[in-house]
């Protein structure tokens, strides 16, 4: 019996989960029918498509090809659907946006409000993440990055730059800064780039505390555990903080509003790119650090 698309995209899961517990959980079934449903491929194509590993799930040869077909079938699916979604001219529909999840409260939702207020029939489904999602996949329509150099493949517009400077509490008494308990960043994030200010700054038993994220940090020099460095735009509009630094140039990036090539002339992605560039334009002075 040959397979069918939905048996392509099971052992693919499968593959990228390296077992079933991770396929089923990716696919909303149970482990059960995940145990049957790959045997039954298996059985149709008379050829196994895993080695079973303690350490997981390792394709076969028949496997591996298996998942690369998946791939190419996947991505000729995505291909149509951006081609399509990019010569809607209508402004209705869904609209998936992706930005870092400190923009959450102070800055995305007064712009998706004021977006839904003029655009009442375009759906929103914003997604929080740290890490940049596959725009190319289309896990997103629009993204909010705050990059100093974005995907080439993207197309999109420098919005501001983003200053960040070194903050503590408004009422504390500072000196030395290299003696001061500081807080920092694992080396995870963002290429290391914050880990490496704060190493270059600080003895590591100045650490008093470190994060697996920057959007911990303000929070952190608020609640007294240390100084850090903060977005300026954020953290000189908190009474209870104080910048300690001016503007680090180390820290500097840019805030780029991007999409993908396909997308770039649907209308609701231009509608709300033209709105959230109209709406970070005031606030410019904020994001660079200009008092």
């Amino acid at each position: 019996m040959p397979a069918g698309w939905d048996d392509f995209r099971f052992v693919k899961a499968v593959a990228e989960g390296g077992g079933l517990a991770a396929a089923a959980s990716a696919l909303g079934i149970d482990h059960s029918t995940a145990f049957r449903r790959l045997a039954a491929i298996e059985a149709g194509l008379d050829a196994p498509l895993f080695e079973r590993r303690r350490t997981g799930y390792v394709p076969t040869q028949a496997g591996a090809a298996m998942v690369e077909a998946a791939e190419r079938i996947e991505a000729d699916v995505t291909r149509f659907s951006r081609a399509l979604a990019g010569q809607a001219d209508t402004l209705s529909g869904e609209l998936r946006v992706t930005a870092p999840a400190g923009f959450a409260s102070g800055l995305m939702m007064p712009i998706l409000a004021g977006f839904s207020a003029r655009h009442p029939a375009i759906r929103l489904d914003l997604i929080l993440a740290e890490e940049a999602l596959n725009l190319s996949r289309r896990d997103a329509d629009v993204a909010l990055r705050a990059s100093r150099g974005p995907d080439e493949t993207l197309v999109g517009r420098r919005l501001t730059g983003i200053a960040w400077a070194v903050y503590g509490l408004a009422g504390g008494t500072y000196g030395d800064l290299a003696r001061e308990p500081w807080i920092g960043v694992a080396e995870s994030v963002a290429g290391g780039l914050f880990a490496r200010f704060v190493r270059a700054r600080a003895e590591p038993d100045r650490v008093r505390v470190r994060l697996n994220a920057v959007t911990g940090l303000r929070a952190a020099v608020a609640a007294g555990l240390g100084i850090a460095p903060l977005p300026c735009f954020e953290a000189d509009s908190d009474a209870g903080l104080r910048r300690l630094t001016d503007p680090e140039p180390d820290l500097s990036a840019d805030l780029w509003i991007l999409t993908h090539p396909d997308l770039r002339r649907a209308a609701r992605v231009r509608a709300f790119m033209d709105h959230v560039a109209a709406a970070i334009r005031p606030l410019r002075p904020a994001f660079e650090g200009r008092r």
